[in-house]
């Protein structure tokens, strides 16, 4: 793993998100805050959970700090979502720039809730953040398709073949 690597799977999160974005935009706001039939969950608390992660572990690992976790209550419009979405983006790809390969071996010490501390490397920390939001972003895109709101391919595979053909 190399930093020129986390910026590509960084940068796919970005892409992907903005495919989300796109359909959002086409969410009431009722639907926005529904808990999705058998789900158990929103649009906003899964998007606002990825986003938390993604910005929580950033922060364990040196980047722009968050306190508390993010509340989805907080944030009551998809405007607001797509918001601090772009602010984490923005953050990710500041503190990414300034890391160098080596940088990504120093080991990152956290708990996960009253777990027990553990310990690993600044880079496998920051792929599991990039790989958290696809897990995430994956559910996202069911609970659209579910409103009727679907936000088309968000593969990676696309992305390759989309920045791969301009």
């Amino acid at each position: 793993m190399t930093v020129k690597d986390l910026q590509e799977l960084y940068d796919y999160g970005s892409w992907a998100n903005e495919r989300l974005f796109e359909a959002l935009s086409q969410v009431t706001s009722e639907e926005f805050t529904q808990q999705v039939d058998g789900t158990g969950t929103s649009v906003r608390n899964l998007f606002v959970h990825a986003v938390s992660a993604e910005w929580g572990w950033l922060s364990r690992c040196g980047g722009a700090a968050r306190s508390a976790r993010l509340e989805s209550n907080d944030y009551p419009t998809v405007e607001s979502v797509i918001e601090i979405s772009r602010k984490v983006k923005t953050w990710v790809r500041e503190f990414l720039s300034k890391l160098k390969d080596e940088d990504l071996d120093r080991q990152i010490e956290f708990k996960i809730e009253s777990d027990e501390s553990r310990s690993l490397s600044l880079g496998s920390i920051m792929q599991h953040g990039a790989n958290h939001s696809v897990h995430h972003r994956g559910q996202i895109s069911l609970l659209l398709r579910m409103l009727g709101k679907p936000p088309g391919d968000t593969d990676i595979l696309i992305y390759f073949a989309l920045k791969n053909s301009s």
